[in-house]
């Protein structure tokens, strides 16, 4: 019984976790047409929050995570992105995520 109740609860916790990143997604856009820089690095900071948070509960590790993320800016790099020739912008975050 406390197996299932405990997996009904993981469960529910990551649908919750689904709404939030909708929710946050919203906070973000409405911070954006707005204008409003504290709106949106605040929307930023929930979503990527929720990302990790998300990750954690189906068993990714953020080490994990930030790993595939600089696997899949390499992998842009490479590829030759327009973020990447336009504003450098895979090799800002790259660099980032390897200075931390």
């Amino acid at each position: 019984m406390d197996r299932d109740v405990d997996l009904a609860k993981r469960a529910k916790i990551i649908e919750w976790l689904k709404t939030e990143l909708v929710d946050q997604l919203s906070h973000l856009l409405k911070g954006m047409w707005e204008g409003s820089q504290h709106k949106i690095v605040d929307g930023l900071a929930s979503l990527i929050a929720s990302c990790y948070i998300l990750g954690r509960r189906l068993g990714i590790s953020p080490r994990k995570l930030d790993e595939a993320i600089l696997d899949k800016m390499k992998q842009h790099r490479e590829e030759g992105h327009q973020l990447e020739e336009w504003y450098g912008d895979i090799s800002v975050l790259e660099d980032h995520l390897r200075k931390r």
